[in-house]
């Protein structure tokens, strides 16, 4: 049996798509994630190992990875993140250290413990957001985050190569549970859709298809790449 992919963030919206998505496939998982309710519940759904961790404890993500690696991994996803949406005025140390620790801490610290477990040719998949290059108000502190994101990547991607492929998805808003205070309002959700130019908000599944697809054999000479799973939004503007 080929060795599980380890999901981190795997018990709700982009990554439990990504999750289905491989358990469809027939790809052994490992599942991480902060609730156990949701864990338990994607336990039954999928028939997958799972174990609870708070990702913005660092260290006890480390170790949690490290004994999930003990037998082998087949490859990674960190889909954890965060939307923290402050003024400049409003935003304190506090938030940014959070934003950092969960956005980009985590995922470096997860690598770490995983790297020397994945198997030769594996892929490793982070995430960033279309906010990291395109500038808006309000996002200081996960802009600046997932920045480090996209840096991370590549640095990953030079120093684990040949052996191991790191690629990185930039959603633009996408339907779900950590986005609803946004997309729950649907005037608001309209007004952004139309920014697009396929008009529409993302759904799950649309960047986890493509984890999916860099996870597997058919990404194999693809790494050290941002790509941006966003309707258009990161390179091209509306005709209106």
């Amino acid at each position: 049996m080929p060795a599980p992919i380890l999901v981190i963030g795997g018990t709700t919206g982009i990554g439990a798509a990504l999750a289905r998505r491989l358990a469809a496939d027939g790809t052994p998982l490992h599942v991480m994630g902060r609730d156990r309710d949701r864990l338990g519940a994607i336990a039954s759904e999928l028939g997958c190992a799972t174990t609870s961790v708070d990702a913005t404890d660092t260290d006890a993500l480390a170790r949690a990875v490290s004994e999930a690696a003990r037998d082998g991994l087949g490859g990674l996803a960190y889909c954890v993140g965060s939307i923290v949406l402050k003024p400049l005025g409003q935003v304190t140390a506090a938030d940014m250290a959070t934003a950092f620790a969960l956005n980009t801490i985590g995922p470096a610290m997860a690598v770490k413990a995983a790297a020397a477990s994945l198997a030769p040719g594996s892929g490793v998949v982070l995430f960033s957001t279309v906010a990291a290059r395109q500038g808006f108000a309000n996002h200081v502190a996960i802009a600046a985050a997932k920045g480090g994101v996209e840096a991370l990547t590549l640095s990953l991607a030079a120093e684990l190569a040949p052996r191991l492929r790191v690629n990185c998805i930039a959603p633009s808003l996408t339907r779900t549970p950590l986005a609803a205070r946004l997309t729950g309002n649907e005037a608001m959700a309209k007004a952004i859709a139309g920014l697009h130019p396929i008009a529409r908000l993302g759904e799950p599944d649309d960047a986890a298809a493509l984890a999916a697809f860099l996870l597997s054999a058919n990404a194999g000479w693809i790494t050290g790449q941002v790509i941006g799973v966003d309707g258009g939004r990161s390179t091209l503007r509306t005709k209106g």
